[in-house]
Protein backbone atom coordinates (compact mmCIF):
# COMPACT_ATOMS: atom_id res chain seq x y z
CA UNK A 1 0.00 0.00 0.00
CA UNK A 2 2.48 1.93 1.11
CA UNK A 3 4.56 1.56 -2.55
CA UNK A 4 1.00 2.19 -4.45
CA UNK A 5 0.70 5.57 -1.99
CA UNK A 6 4.33 6.71 -2.72
CA UNK A 7 3.46 5.89 -6.85
CA UNK A 8 0.54 7.46 -7.07
CA UNK A 9 2.27 10.47 -5.74
CA UNK A 10 4.95 10.59 -7.92
CA UNK A 11 2.74 9.92 -10.92
CA UNK A 12 0.65 13.57 -9.83
CA UNK A 13 1.07 15.80 -13.18
CA UNK A 14 3.76 18.52 -12.40
CA UNK A 15 2.73 20.31 -15.29
CA UNK A 16 -0.69 22.37 -14.28
CA UNK A 17 0.49 25.42 -13.20
CA UNK A 18 0.06 26.46 -8.96
CA UNK A 19 -3.26 27.92 -9.17
CA UNK A 20 -5.01 25.24 -11.27
CA UNK A 21 -3.20 22.60 -7.79
CA UNK A 22 -5.60 21.30 -5.00
CA UNK A 23 -5.03 23.10 -1.79
CA UNK A 24 -2.51 21.04 0.85
CA UNK A 25 -5.95 19.81 2.74
CA UNK A 26 -7.88 18.55 -0.30
CA UNK A 27 -4.33 16.81 -1.36
CA UNK A 28 -3.95 15.30 1.79
CA UNK A 29 -8.01 14.17 1.69
CA UNK A 30 -7.40 12.88 -1.87
CA UNK A 31 -4.64 10.42 0.01
CA UNK A 32 -6.75 9.50 2.18
CA UNK A 33 -9.04 8.08 -0.27
CA UNK A 34 -6.76 6.65 -2.35
CA UNK A 35 -5.21 4.89 0.51
CA UNK A 36 -8.45 3.65 1.50
CA UNK A 37 -9.43 2.09 -1.69
CA UNK A 38 -6.86 0.40 -1.64
CA UNK A 39 -7.57 -1.22 1.30
CA UNK A 40 -11.14 -1.73 0.16
CA UNK A 41 -9.56 -3.59 -2.84
CA UNK A 42 -7.72 -5.67 -0.91
CA UNK A 43 -10.47 -6.32 1.32
CA UNK A 44 -11.93 -8.96 -0.74
CA UNK A 45 -9.02 -11.23 -0.70
CA UNK A 46 -8.54 -11.13 3.53
CA UNK A 47 -12.46 -11.42 3.73
CA UNK A 48 -12.65 -15.19 1.94
CA UNK A 49 -12.86 -16.82 5.85
CA UNK A 50 -15.47 -14.26 6.48
CA UNK A 51 -19.47 -13.98 5.78
CA UNK A 52 -19.15 -10.12 3.90
CA UNK A 53 -22.91 -10.30 3.39
CA UNK A 54 -23.42 -10.04 7.00
CA UNK A 55 -26.09 -7.22 7.15
CA UNK A 56 -24.87 -6.01 10.28
CA UNK A 57 -21.22 -5.11 8.24
CA UNK A 58 -23.43 -2.01 6.11
CA UNK A 59 -24.28 -0.23 10.27
CA UNK A 60 -20.25 -0.35 10.79
CA UNK A 61 -18.25 3.29 10.93
CA UNK A 62 -16.17 2.39 8.29
CA UNK A 63 -19.00 2.18 5.78
CA UNK A 64 -19.73 5.67 6.67
CA UNK A 65 -15.88 7.03 6.04
CA UNK A 66 -16.08 4.95 2.91
CA UNK A 67 -19.26 6.98 1.57
CA UNK A 68 -17.59 9.97 2.74
CA UNK A 69 -14.60 9.39 0.93
CA UNK A 70 -16.61 8.92 -2.17
CA UNK A 71 -18.82 11.66 -1.94
CA UNK A 72 -15.26 13.62 -1.28
CA UNK A 73 -13.71 11.99 -4.72
CA UNK A 74 -16.83 12.88 -6.45
CA UNK A 75 -16.31 16.96 -5.35
CA UNK A 76 -12.68 16.85 -6.35
CA UNK A 77 -13.09 15.58 -9.86
CA UNK A 78 -15.61 18.31 -10.35
CA UNK A 79 -13.41 20.67 -9.19
CA UNK A 80 -10.65 19.27 -11.46
CA UNK A 81 -13.05 19.88 -14.17
CA UNK A 82 -13.63 23.81 -13.10
CA UNK A 83 -10.06 23.99 -12.68
CA UNK A 84 -9.30 22.41 -16.19
CA UNK A 85 -11.72 24.66 -17.77
CA UNK A 86 -10.37 27.79 -15.94
CA UNK A 87 -6.90 26.65 -17.29
CA UNK A 88 -7.93 26.74 -20.58
CA UNK A 89 -9.71 29.91 -20.85
CA UNK A 90 -6.36 31.09 -19.13
CA UNK A 91 -4.47 29.53 -22.02
CA UNK A 92 -6.51 30.89 -24.85
CA UNK A 93 -6.68 34.48 -22.84
CA UNK A 94 -2.80 33.96 -22.59
CA UNK A 95 -2.18 33.20 -26.30
CA UNK A 96 -4.53 35.93 -27.32
CA UNK A 97 -2.53 38.09 -25.54
CA UNK A 98 0.38 37.30 -26.91
CA UNK A 99 -0.67 37.97 -30.37
CA UNK A 100 -2.22 41.22 -29.29
CA UNK A 101 1.09 42.40 -27.73
CA UNK A 102 3.33 40.71 -30.34
CA UNK A 103 1.40 42.66 -32.86
CA UNK A 104 1.66 46.15 -30.81
CA UNK A 105 5.26 45.72 -30.27
CA UNK A 106 5.78 45.32 -34.10
CA UNK A 107 3.71 48.02 -34.61
CA UNK A 108 5.45 50.27 -32.38
CA UNK A 109 9.01 49.25 -33.49
CA UNK A 110 7.94 50.28 -36.69
CA UNK A 111 6.99 53.53 -35.84
CA UNK A 112 10.00 54.25 -33.63
CA UNK A 113 11.60 53.30 -37.01
CA UNK A 114 9.60 55.71 -38.57
CA UNK A 115 9.83 58.54 -36.18
CA UNK A 116 13.89 58.30 -36.08
CA UNK A 117 13.83 58.68 -39.77
CA UNK A 118 11.42 61.78 -39.64
CA UNK A 119 13.37 63.25 -36.65
CA UNK A 120 16.72 62.93 -38.90
CA UNK A 121 14.82 64.54 -41.41
CA UNK A 122 13.83 67.50 -39.34
CA UNK A 123 17.07 67.68 -37.71
CA UNK A 124 18.52 68.22 -41.45
CA UNK A 125 16.05 71.12 -42.51
CA UNK A 126 15.64 72.76 -39.13
CA UNK A 127 19.93 73.10 -39.72
CA UNK A 128 19.00 74.49 -43.42
CA UNK A 129 16.35 76.73 -42.06
CA UNK A 130 18.46 78.00 -39.58
CA UNK A 131 21.47 78.64 -42.25
CA UNK A 132 18.74 80.21 -44.30
CA UNK A 133 17.27 82.35 -41.40
CA UNK A 134 20.63 83.84 -40.52
CA UNK A 135 21.22 84.79 -44.34
CA UNK A 136 17.70 86.72 -44.45
CA UNK A 137 18.28 88.11 -41.02
CA UNK A 138 21.54 89.42 -42.35
CA UNK A 139 19.64 90.85 -45.54
CA UNK A 140 17.36 92.17 -43.33
CA UNK A 141 19.67 94.45 -41.57
CA UNK A 142 21.78 95.48 -44.67
CA UNK A 143 18.54 95.91 -46.60
CA UNK A 144 17.11 98.26 -43.13
CA UNK A 145 20.67 99.85 -43.55
CA UNK A 146 20.52 101.34 -46.57
CA UNK A 147 16.90 102.36 -46.16
CA UNK A 148 18.20 104.34 -43.12
CA UNK A 149 20.69 106.10 -45.22
CA UNK A 150 18.30 106.78 -47.68
CA UNK A 151 15.77 107.90 -45.56
CA UNK A 152 18.34 110.54 -43.78
CA UNK A 153 19.42 111.51 -47.35
CA UNK A 154 15.86 112.47 -47.90
CA UNK A 155 14.88 114.15 -44.74
CA UNK A 156 18.38 116.52 -45.96
CA UNK A 157 17.14 116.65 -49.35
CA UNK A 158 13.48 117.93 -47.78
CA UNK A 159 15.08 120.33 -45.43
CA UNK A 160 17.18 121.77 -48.27
CA UNK A 161 14.59 122.16 -50.41
CA UNK A 162 11.61 123.56 -47.66
CA UNK A 163 14.79 126.47 -46.80
CA UNK A 164 15.53 126.82 -50.42
CA UNK A 165 11.12 127.39 -51.39
CA UNK A 166 10.89 129.44 -48.70
CA UNK A 167 13.69 131.88 -49.78
CA UNK A 168 12.39 131.73 -53.37
CA UNK A 169 9.52 132.50 -52.74
CA UNK A 170 9.86 135.18 -50.23
CA UNK A 171 12.46 136.64 -53.03
CA UNK A 172 9.82 135.80 -55.95
CA UNK A 173 7.08 137.89 -53.79
CA UNK A 174 9.23 140.46 -52.96
CA UNK A 175 10.73 140.93 -57.06
CA UNK A 176 6.57 140.70 -57.96
CA UNK A 177 5.86 143.61 -55.65
CA UNK A 178 8.86 145.65 -56.74
CA UNK A 179 7.73 144.71 -60.28
CA UNK A 180 3.98 146.09 -59.49
CA UNK A 181 5.45 149.43 -58.14
CA UNK A 182 7.45 149.99 -60.83
CA UNK A 183 4.97 149.21 -63.40
CA UNK A 184 2.73 152.04 -62.11
CA UNK A 185 5.15 154.70 -63.28
CA UNK A 186 6.86 155.93 -66.42
CA UNK A 187 10.43 156.91 -64.46
CA UNK A 188 11.98 157.06 -60.91
CA UNK A 189 11.04 161.35 -60.81
CA UNK A 190 7.55 160.28 -60.32
CA UNK A 191 7.68 157.57 -57.90
CA UNK A 192 7.56 158.56 -53.69
CA UNK A 193 11.19 158.06 -52.31
CA UNK A 194 9.81 155.12 -49.92
CA UNK A 195 9.20 153.30 -52.95
CA UNK A 196 12.26 153.20 -54.47
CA UNK A 197 13.91 152.88 -51.47
CA UNK A 198 12.39 149.84 -50.95
CA UNK A 199 13.05 148.66 -54.28
CA UNK A 200 16.63 149.22 -53.63
CA UNK A 201 16.58 147.68 -50.38
CA UNK A 202 14.61 144.19 -52.49
CA UNK A 203 17.41 144.01 -54.94
CA UNK A 204 20.00 144.92 -52.76
CA UNK A 205 18.62 141.52 -50.18
CA UNK A 206 17.85 139.27 -53.29
CA UNK A 207 21.45 140.07 -54.64
CA UNK A 208 22.71 139.29 -52.03
CA UNK A 209 21.43 135.95 -50.61
CA UNK A 210 21.29 134.62 -54.35
CA UNK A 211 24.46 136.03 -55.61
CA UNK A 212 25.17 132.43 -56.97
CA UNK A 213 22.21 131.58 -58.60
CA UNK A 214 22.64 135.43 -60.48
CA UNK A 215 25.98 134.47 -61.39
CA UNK A 216 25.67 133.80 -64.78
CA UNK A 217 21.96 135.57 -65.58
CA UNK A 218 22.71 138.90 -65.36
CA UNK A 219 25.73 140.70 -67.28
CA UNK A 220 28.71 142.97 -66.00
CA UNK A 221 26.83 146.18 -67.18
CA UNK A 222 23.54 145.28 -65.30
CA UNK A 223 25.42 144.21 -62.37
CA UNK A 224 26.94 147.26 -62.06
CA UNK A 225 23.71 149.34 -62.95
CA UNK A 226 22.06 147.37 -59.61
CA UNK A 227 25.20 148.13 -57.60
CA UNK A 228 24.69 152.05 -58.65
CA UNK A 229 20.89 151.50 -57.93
CA UNK A 230 21.52 150.42 -55.23
CA UNK A 231 23.72 152.96 -53.32
CA UNK A 232 22.21 155.55 -54.49
CA UNK A 233 18.49 155.50 -55.24
CA UNK A 234 17.79 159.04 -54.73
CA UNK A 235 20.48 160.15 -57.59
CA UNK A 236 17.51 158.46 -59.63
CA UNK A 237 14.58 160.32 -58.86
CA UNK A 238 15.98 164.35 -57.68
CA UNK A 239 13.72 167.05 -58.59
CA UNK A 240 16.10 168.63 -60.75
CA UNK A 241 18.34 166.00 -62.46
CA UNK A 242 22.05 165.94 -61.98
CA UNK A 243 24.21 165.50 -65.07
CA UNK A 244 24.64 161.59 -63.27
CA UNK A 245 20.92 161.36 -63.96
CA UNK A 246 20.99 162.52 -67.64
CA UNK A 247 23.74 159.98 -68.50
CA UNK A 248 21.37 157.27 -65.77
CA UNK A 249 19.58 154.47 -67.28
CA UNK A 250 15.86 154.61 -67.14
CA UNK A 251 13.36 153.26 -64.89
CA UNK A 252 12.98 150.45 -68.19
CA UNK A 253 16.23 149.25 -67.56
CA UNK A 254 16.04 148.51 -64.04
CA UNK A 255 12.54 147.19 -64.32
CA UNK A 256 13.82 144.96 -66.98
CA UNK A 257 16.50 143.39 -64.44
CA UNK A 258 13.83 143.14 -61.95
CA UNK A 259 11.92 141.03 -64.24
CA UNK A 260 14.48 138.89 -65.46
CA UNK A 261 15.53 138.49 -61.79
CA UNK A 262 11.56 137.21 -60.86
CA UNK A 263 11.44 135.02 -63.80
CA UNK A 264 15.06 133.17 -62.74
CA UNK A 265 13.72 132.31 -59.44
CA UNK A 266 10.24 131.23 -60.92
CA UNK A 267 12.02 128.82 -63.24
CA UNK A 268 14.74 127.91 -60.28
CA UNK A 269 11.96 127.30 -57.94
CA UNK A 270 9.55 125.06 -60.52
CA UNK A 271 12.79 123.39 -61.10
CA UNK A 272 13.61 122.69 -57.22
CA UNK A 273 9.91 121.55 -56.97
CA UNK A 274 10.21 119.41 -59.76
CA UNK A 275 13.72 117.91 -58.46
CA UNK A 276 12.01 117.60 -55.30
CA UNK A 277 9.22 115.17 -56.55
CA UNK A 278 11.24 112.93 -58.68
CA UNK A 279 13.82 112.82 -55.13
CA UNK A 280 10.43 111.41 -53.57
CA UNK A 281 9.13 109.20 -55.72
CA UNK A 282 13.00 107.85 -55.96
CA UNK A 283 12.46 107.52 -52.25
CA UNK A 284 8.98 105.39 -52.05
CA UNK A 285 10.32 103.28 -54.85
CA UNK A 286 13.78 102.37 -52.94
CA UNK A 287 11.37 101.99 -49.65
CA UNK A 288 9.10 99.87 -51.54
CA UNK A 289 11.61 97.52 -52.72
CA UNK A 290 13.39 97.43 -49.27
CA UNK A 291 10.33 96.68 -47.51
CA UNK A 292 9.58 94.05 -50.29
CA UNK A 293 13.15 92.12 -49.71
Amino acid sequence: LKLELRTLEFSRPTQLPSSLLPSAAMAGLLRSAVLLGLVLCAAPVASLTFNIADAAAKNRPVSKVITLLKDMLKQLAKEAEEDEAIYDKMACWCETNDREKTKAIADAEAKIEMLTTKIEELTAMSARLNTEIKNHEKEVAENQAALDKATAIREKQLAEFNAEEKDLLESISALKSAVTVLSKHNSFIQMPMTHIQTVAMTMQRTMNKHSGMLAGVLTRSERKLVTSFIQSPQDYFDAEPTFKQSYAPQSGEIFGILSQMKETFEANLAASQKEEAENQRAYEDLKAAKEAE
